[in-house]
């Protein structure tokens, strides 16, 4: 606990230390070094106190708070820029060539870094993810766990492990991503994606019955996802421009070479899909192996050959 004053206790002692010293030899430099301490400890103690005991009073959720602090935190480093700048560059016209000479310095040896930065603002104040989102980022699929000023870590999912599981690295990736980029968020705004189970059923099936057997199954397994994803299309379509999209389960029947393919479409948790296309595979195996109508279908060949007819002479 005592640590969380060490920095807070030097600060202001430097502070005054360069006021002292100000008083004693009427300087402008401890002067100058007087406000910049002071003013760093000032920061420095509301950001303690408006991410501490603020915020942790005020927002409830664990993942809020995070982005929240995170806002804070960018916010508190442009003010202490803008604030120092303005203690040491006092001519108007030498503040402006300052201001103009910092940001080309910036633009041209810290590029990178301050692409990094500027995409760390625009997530902050944009919302393009925020931790706990599941987003696919130039092929890289995670949960985000962190949201710094110059870089985002996230737990992949994917990579060598089949649908979304996670494989248990950690993807850092450049905050300037979301300048240039193109990031593909499961989760903003609403919980629910479209999933889809492909089963070939043998020509001889009865598949009328089949699609009603099925279709049973799969509304009585996604009913409360669906009537959620309808409450969230209803809310999406307040905020964007979203044409009526059906959240209902359906089935389309596809002829093929070899079977009469059925594509299951139905909705389901953004962050469980592999668990409910599971749950829903078992269901439906269940179901056909115990059917007498209705078969699963396997890939066929048909072999076409001449006989060798071999002629003896004497």
């Amino acid at each position: 606990m005592l640590r969380n004053y060490i920095i807070p206790i030097v600060l202001f002692s430097s502070s005054a230390l360069f006021w002292f010293l100000n008083d004693y030899y009427q300087e402008q430099i401890y002067f100058n070094l007087f406000l910049s301490f002071l003013i760093t400890g000032i920061i420095f103690i509301c950001y303690g106190i408006i991410t501490g005991r603020i915020a942790k009073t005020l927002i409830k959720d664990r993942k809020t708070q995070i982005t929240f602090n995170k806002g804070i935190l960018v916010i508190s480093f442009i003010l202490f820029l803008f604030l120092i700048i303005q203690i040491w560059v006092k001519n108007t016209e030498s503040l402006v060539i300052s201001y103009g000479i910092i940001a080309a310095g910036i633009a041209i040896a810290l590029q990178d870094l301050f692409r990094n930065f500027v995409g760390g603002i625009i997530i902050t104040l944009t919302s393009v993810y925020k931790i706990g989102d599941r987003v696919e980022v130039e092929g890289s699929f995670g949960d985000i766990m962190d949201i710094g000023i110059m870089n985002t870590t996230m737990m992949e999912i994917k990579g060598w492990i089949d649908a979304e599981q996670p494989t248990g690295r950690l993807i850092i990736m450049p905050n300037s991503i979301v300048i240039s980029g193109m990031i593909y968020n499961y989760t903003k705004d609403h919980n629910f994606i479209w999933d889809e189970i492909r089963i070939p059923l043998t020509y001889d099936s009865d598949w009328k019955s089949a699609i009603s057997n099925i279709m049973q199954i799969v509304k009585t397994e996604t009913g409360e996802m669906t009537l959620q994803a309808e409450a969230e299309v209803e809310r999406l379509g307040e905020k964007y421009y979203l044409p009526k999209k059906v959240t209902d389960p359906a089935i389309y029947v596809k002829l093929t070479d070899n079977w009469v393919e059925l594509g299951i479409r139905y909705v389901t948790d953004s962050k469980s899909r592999r668990i409910h296309n599971d749950k829903l595979n078992r269901e439906i195996l269940e179901n056909i192996a115990a059917s007498d109508t209705y078969h699963i279908a396997s890939e066929t060949m048909d072999i076409t050959g001449k006989h060798t007819v071999e002629v003896i002479r004497n």
